[in-house]
C-alpha cells in the first residue's frame, strides 16, 4: 500500500508540475508556430489542460479506493462511485484523444500515419475504460456474494 501511495502522489506532483510548468512553456514555444498551424495552438492547449485533470481525478479516486481497501471496506456500495468516476475519466480521456486526431487530421501539417496513430491511441485508452469497468462489474460480484454470504452467516446463526 505504501509504495502504491509513493506512486500516485509522484504521478500527482507531475501532474501539477505539466500544468504548472510545461503548459505554459508549451504554449510560448507554440507562438512560433506559422499561420497554417496557428489554429492548434489553443485546442491543444485545452486538450492537454483537460487531459491532465482527467489524470488527476483517476489518481485521487484510485488513493480513495485504497485507502478503502485499507479499512476493509472496498467491497461495498460506495466504491462504485470512485470506480464509475474512474471509468467517467478514463472515457473523458479517450474522447479528448480523439478529439486531438481530428484536430491534426485537415491539412498537409499532419501526416496521416500520425493522425491514424492518435486514433490507436484513442482506441487503447478506451480499451482500459473497458477493462476498468470489467473490473467494476466483479466487484459487484464479489458485493453479491459478501452478501449472500453475511446472510447464509446469520441463518445458520439462528439455527445454531
Amino acid at each position: 500500500m505504501l509504495a502504491l501511495r509513493a506512486v500516485l502522489v509522484a504521478l500527482f506532483a507531475g501532474s501539477v508540475f505539466v500544468q504548472a510548468v510545461m503548459v505554459p512553456l508549451i504554449a510560448l514555444d507554440m507562438e512560433d508556430l506559422g499561420a497554417d498551424l496557428a489554429y492548434l495552438r489553443t485546442p491543444f492547449l485545452v486538450i492537454t489542460v483537460v487531459g491532465v485533470v482527467t489524470v488527476e481525478v483517476v489518481l485521487v479516486c484510485v488513493w480513495r479506493l485504497v485507502t478503502m481497501v485499507r479499512r476493509g471496506t472496498v467491497f461495498s456500495h460506495s466504491a462504485f462511485r470512485y470506480v464509475d468516476v474512474v471509468i467517467g475519466a478514463i472515457v473523458a480521456a479517450a474522447l479528448l484523444v480523439f478529439a486531438l486526431g481530428v484536430l491534426l487530421a485537415p491539412g498537409e501539417a499532419v501526416p496521416p500515419g500520425m493522425v491514424l496513430l492518435v486514433g490507436g491511441v484513442g482506441l487503447g485508452v478506451l480499451g482500459v475504460a473497458l477493462i476498468v469497468f470489467v473490473l467494476r462489474m466483479l466487484l459487484a460480484q464479489a458485493i453479491a456474494r459478501d452478501v449472500e454470504a453475511a446472510q447464509m452467516q446469520a441463518e445458520l446463526d439462528e439455527v445454531i
